[in-house]
Order: structure tokens, then sequence, then C-alpha cells
């Protein structure tokens, strides 16, 4: 664990400018930043957990070193992901094999099943799923889970269920030591604390409004896709985050309630006992995510030897744009500070 050397343009030092200055221009410009051309995805239908049909792109390049499996947060999909689009770019070019696909109930995903989310607790069999099925397309071990934001509890899920399926034996023509380990950037830790912090906050309680919305519209495309499948008036209720947990989520999960279905797909608990390789990149003015949490983040990477935090003061919300002296101290050839430790940190455990 360390204080990560990371340098911000002065004008993103707040973590809530970073993150809003990042999501409103970079979207639009981002593809500006690097010299790397999109990879040429072939589209692919993997099986997830629970028989759950999962969308994604996959793209080998020449003699391929390793693979990378990612997804995204907490809304969107591959079309309008930019940022997990990003790391696809520049990983190809890095020789890795590049898996990324639209999480349960999102983009094409929802299309092909009704299937709701879980935070996690199903999400982490998806990835070990897509990696077996990955590695018969020719895609090498060994595997990297990543995500940001929900994605990086996710993709923390993920290397839970690689010890889960391996002790169960099952048979995925996966083995355990083809999994590498995950690396995620400002992952969600603990959902209940964060979501009362963040609609106390004079911007929060706008940008939680708004992330509901989407997962509003996610209904909507569900209940048009598969008729009958989501009641309509259980989606005119779900107007926050919590509002959609409680009204399309836990009934489905089997859970009594909301703060429940939290504290089981909590990602912080699973942190003491992760075996695989991780790496967890936070910052300290994350805007979106309870303070409170850091202090317990620290503690429980300290007593497990294979979590490398990084963490960092500044940064926001999966942001960590570098400025021109940031690039030129960490030799990067981007301004993608995130990104480019990611790729380091599995330079390094290759």
């Amino acid at each position: 664990m360390c204080y990560a050397s990371y340098n911000p343009p002065w004008f993103l030092q707040s973590g809530m400018a970073m993150t809003v200055y990042t999501a409103l221009w970079a979207s639009r410009s981002w593809e500006r930043t690097t010299k790397h051309p999109e990879p040429a995805y072939e589209k692919k239908i993997f099986i997830g957990g629970q028989g759950v049909p999962i969308f994604g792109w996959v793209a080998i390049p020449e003699n391929p070193h390793s693979t990378i499996v990612g997804t995204y947060g907490i809304t969107g999909d591959l079309d309008n992901q930019w940022f997990l689009r990003l790391l696809g770019r520049k990983a190809y070019a890095q020789g890795y094999a590049v898996v990324l696909f639209d999480w349960r109930a999102h983009g094409k995903t929802a299309e092909l099943s009704p299937t709701l989310t879980s935070d996690g607790l199903y999400e982490g069999e998806d990835f070990v799923r897509i990696a077996a099925a990955a590695k018969a397309m020719g895609c090498p071990g060994k595997f990297w889970f990543t995500g940001f934001s929900l994605g990086g509890q996710l993709a923390l899920w993920a290397v839970k269920s690689v010890m889960d399926l391996t002790r169960r034996n099952e048979d995925l023509g996966l083995k355990e030591s083809d999994i590498g380990g995950a690396a995620v950037i400002c992952p969600s830790l603990e959902s209940s604390r964060s979501l009362c912090y963040l609609v106390k906050q004079p911007l929060g309680k706008h940008l939680e409004k708004a992330i509901a919305q989407q997962l509003k519209k996610l209904a909507w495309r569900i209940h048009d896709a598969h008729p009958g499948t989501i009641d309509p008036e259980a989606i005119e209720r779900a107007n926050s985050i919590w509002g959609f947990d409680h009204e399309l989520v836990i009934g489905r999960l089997g859970f009594p309630s909301v703060s429940a279905y939290y504290e089981a797909s909590s990602a912080l608990h699973l942190l003491p006992n992760l075996e695989k390789p991780t790496l967890i990149i936070y910052a300290e003015d994350d805007p979106l995510f309870d303070p409170g949490i850091l202090p317990d983040l620290q503690v429980a990477c300290a007593k497990n030897p294979a979590i490398d935090l990084l963490l960092t003061r500044h940064g926001g919300h999966v942001g960590y744009l570098s400025s021109k002296q940031g690039q030129r101290q960490a030799q990067d050839p981007d301004t993608w500070w995130a990104w480019n430790r990611v790729l380091q940190w599995f330079e390094q455990k290759l």
C-alpha cells in the first residue's frame, strides 16, 4: 500500500471538478488523446453463470501474450463506454487479447436476457466463464479481470469466483493457474454508506438522480425487449438507485431488503480473502464514495499481501487525467494515468 505519485492539472485538484470535467470533456475528445486505432473486434455471445447469455467483443492480435477481460460501471453499453474502449486500444497495441462485455441488464446483453443486475454476486462467475470461452477461441492466459466504478466491484467478485469455481471442480476448460488476477479503478466497495453520503452532497444528489434516470431507461429497455418480465408500475416507482434495487432487483435475488442486498454484495468484505494478485487504484477525493470507507479499505488491503493499493490524494471518480508534468514524471505516453498504471502493473506481474 502506498500513496502513488499522481499529478493532476492544477484546475482539476478537486475530486468533483475532475469527475465532471472528465465526463463532459473526455467523452467528446478521448479519441484524439491516443494514437492507437480501435481493434477489429469480433462480436460474441458468451454463456455466463446460470446460463445467462452475455454479449461481448473479442480482439486477438498476432502472438498475444495474455488476455484482459473487462466491463464498465453502473450504466452504459459497449458502444458508448469510451473509457473501457480506450483501454481496449491501449491493451491491444501492447499485445493483449481483449475481451469487453455488456454486463447483465446492459447493452445487447439486456436484449438477449431479462436477467437483472446482482452487483457481483453472479457477475463474478460471468467473468470467469467468459474467460473460459475466450480461451477456447484462442485467447491466452494469463487472464486479467478489470473494471471501474461498479464494474470494479464486479471484477473483484470475479477473483472470488475463480476460487469458488475451482474448489467446486467445475470443468470449464480453464485452470486456476490461467487466471492472473484483477486490476480495478475507483471500485464501488460499500453501496449503503456511499449512497447515503452521495445524496447529502449538493452536487452528489444531482449525480445520483442522473444515474437513477439511466437505470430507469435500462429497465424500460428490458421491459420492451422482454414483455411481461418487468412490472411497468415498479419501473415508474424506481426513482433512485436505492429505489431501482428495491423495486426491481432484491425480490428476484431473494433479499428481504436493499440493505441486506448491499451488505451481501459489498466488495469491501471480499478483500481480506482474495488470493489472486489484485491492484486497486483509489482516490481520497472521489466524490461518489463515502470517505469513511477509506480507513476500512486501507486496513483490509494491509492484511492481504495479494493486494496492491495505489492510493492517491487526487483523481476524482474514474478521472485521473495527468498534467503534462505528471506525464513526464511517470513517463506516460498520454494523459490516462490510471490505465497506464494498470497496464504497467500487468506487465510487472507477467
